[in-house]
């Protein structure tokens, strides 16, 4: 999703607007024992993301009375690095990584649960913070991650030559040899597992195989013989928005599993649209950790239940270009981003996100090699 017409990045799925940027939470009541301490939280985040300074802290300290002193860090490692030093100097609080890295930061010993009493879990739009996305931030009966934002990957289709909508359009599309397709290398091979699980065609269930890799192989081999049977029909190979966007352009794709930001840039031009399988899109979440020794713990927990608000959470992703994770966010985005939401993910579509599993570096490297594989036979 975005509001430019400029090609977009895979991150870059909503951006800011008029009514975006001017969204201010209401005041809100919060306990006394936030105050208590500070009145300040210490958080480490994403660098590169203006509007966080300019927009989403001044409208939480507006809202709550607490100042954010943020740290910014340009990815992932950096932030686990950073978070690993805080144990011995308390300079982190709250952290935002992607689910999947959850049960590493964890083992690691770099977390604490947070207390769900106080925060407000209603206030999330169904599926992103119950279903299997609580299951994969739960671990030994601890919440250990609540959702900031979060974006997906499903099926951008020509409303001419492919017509279709949600509850008939499938992953299974993809594989049909009577249709023009465009897809990611390793998305693909997930997606055909995917589906030959949703089918019982598989010795053992889809996810087993990201757990351990003798098991990885056995599925992965069963998925890529079908992905190669079926691959006569693929049109192009993308790897980046813009070569997404050929593949229909030029190419000749009336169907592909791409980003929602290349189904939001063609829909913008007529003729594409783009929608959730009936299986569930694939999904990736950020999301907020409370490390084990913070030292604004209530604060915090005022932090991630505003974030969850309709206000707070499409600041958040008006700031991050992805989803709003509260109810109620994405009615006050752009109203072009809402009505495209919208028709992606109707009626229970959300609610059956699939999310992209803990990925080991063990994993990461076989895919590659699986991806690598298909695309060269």
């Amino acid at each position: 999703m975005t509001l430019f017409s400029a090609p977009l990045t895979r991150r870059t799925l909503l951006k800011t607007s008029a009514a975006g940027a001017g969204l201010l939470a209401a005041p809100a009541l919060i306990s006394s024992s936030a105050l208590a301490s500070s009145g300040e939280l210490n958080f480490t985040g994403w660098a590169g993301y203006p509007g966080m300074a300019e927009k989403v802290f001044p409208a939480f300290e507006k809202a709550t009375g607490i100042k954010v002193n943020f740290t910014e860090q340009p990815d992932q490692d950096t932030m686990f690095a950073q978070a690993k030093i805080s144990l011995e100097t308390g300079t982190s609080d709250v952290v935002e990584p992607t689910l999947d890295r959850v049960s590493a930061w964890n083992a690691n010993g770099l977390l604490q649960g947070w207390d769900t009493s106080k925060l407000a879990l209603d206030n999330y739009a169904p599926g992103l913070a119950d279903g299997s996305a609580d299951e994969l931030a739960t671990i030994d009966g601890q919440k250990l991650i609540v959702p900031s934002v979060w974006g997906t990957e499903a099926l951008v289709y020509n409303t001419t030559d492919f017509p279709t909508e949600y509850g008939k359009a499938s992953l299974a599309d993809l594989f049909n040899p009577d249709n023009q397709i465009t897809v990611r290398g390793h998305s693909a091979l997930a997606a055909i597992g995917r589906w030959l699980d949703a089918e019982g065609k598989l010795p053992k269930p889809w996810i087993d195989g990201y757990k351990d890799e003798a098991t990885m192989v056995e599925l992965w081999d069963i998925v890529l013989a079908e992905a190669i049977k079926a691959k006569g029909n693929i049109v192009q190979f993308w790897g980046g928005e813009n070569d997404a966007q050929a593949a229909f352009r030029t190419n000749g794709a009336v169907l592909g599993l791409c980003w929602d930001s290349t189904g939001f840039n063609l829909k913008k031009e007529g003729g594409y649209s783009y929608v959730a399988p009936k299986e569930g899109a694939f999904a990736w979440n950020q999301g907020l950790v409370l490390l084990k020794n913070a030292k604004n713990v209530e604060q915090a927990h005022e932090f991630a239940k505003w974030a969850s608000t309709a206000e707070g959470s499409a600041l958040w992703a008006t700031a991050f270009s992805a989803n709003p994770v509260g109810k109620g966010g994405i009615d006050l985005m752009d109203p072009a981003v809402s009505e495209f939401y919208k028709a992606s993910f109707p009626g229970d579509a959300v609610s059956k996100l699939y999310w992209w599993p803990s990925q080991a570096a063990w994993f990461l490297a076989k895919r590659g090699e699986y991806a690598d594989k298909y695309k060269a036979a």
